[in-house]
């Protein structure tokens, strides 16, 4: 099933949740944006979750894996931080227990910063087990593989 909203596009592969909505805004002051978010799980999606899948990431088995990519405010496109162009290709190597944004005996994770013309995002994925990570790798790749942002403005 095809997902399109808030300047990105995602297939959703069978057996994936997927939703894309906006963040809450950044403060109250005039010029704050409500930024795209797309979150993916191979476990239901609770209506209330973190940015990095708090409320979801604690529910992952081996077999599981969570997503989420968020824009970040267009400046972040031209500092380097955010500095590589264009969607990343996750490899094994890049996932790692110490990488995850709240530590789970087991699970494995890894973060990308990257822009696409003006837009600037961060992905983040969690994959339920460590010692599954190729496996599950393999679960990720069509997900991800689907993900388009057009350069401009959403």
């Amino acid at each position: 099933m095809r997902l399109d909203a808030h300047g990105i596009s995602v297939d959703a592969p069978r057996g994936w949740e997927v939703r894309i909505t906006r963040r809450a805004p950044e403060g109250h002051e005039p010029g704050s944006h409500r930024r795209p978010v797309l979150h993916a799980a191979t476990v239901p999606l609770p209506a209330v979750r973190g940015d990095f899948g708090g409320g979801v990431t604690g529910t992952l088995t081996g077999g599981d894996v969570f997503v989420s990519l968020f824009e970040q405010d267009p400046a972040a496109a031209r500092t380097a931080l955010f500095a590589d162009e264009g969607f990343p290709v996750p490899a094994l190597a890049d996932f790692s227990p110490n990488r995850l944004q709240r530590s789970i005996p087991g699970q494995s994770g890894a973060q990308w910063f990257f822009h696409v013309g003006d837009r600037a995002f961060s992905l983040y994925v969690v994959l339920g087990s460590h010692a599954r990570r190729a496996e599950l790798l393999g679960v990720l790749v069509p997900l991800l593989g689907s993900v388009q942002l057009p350069g401009g403005p959403p």
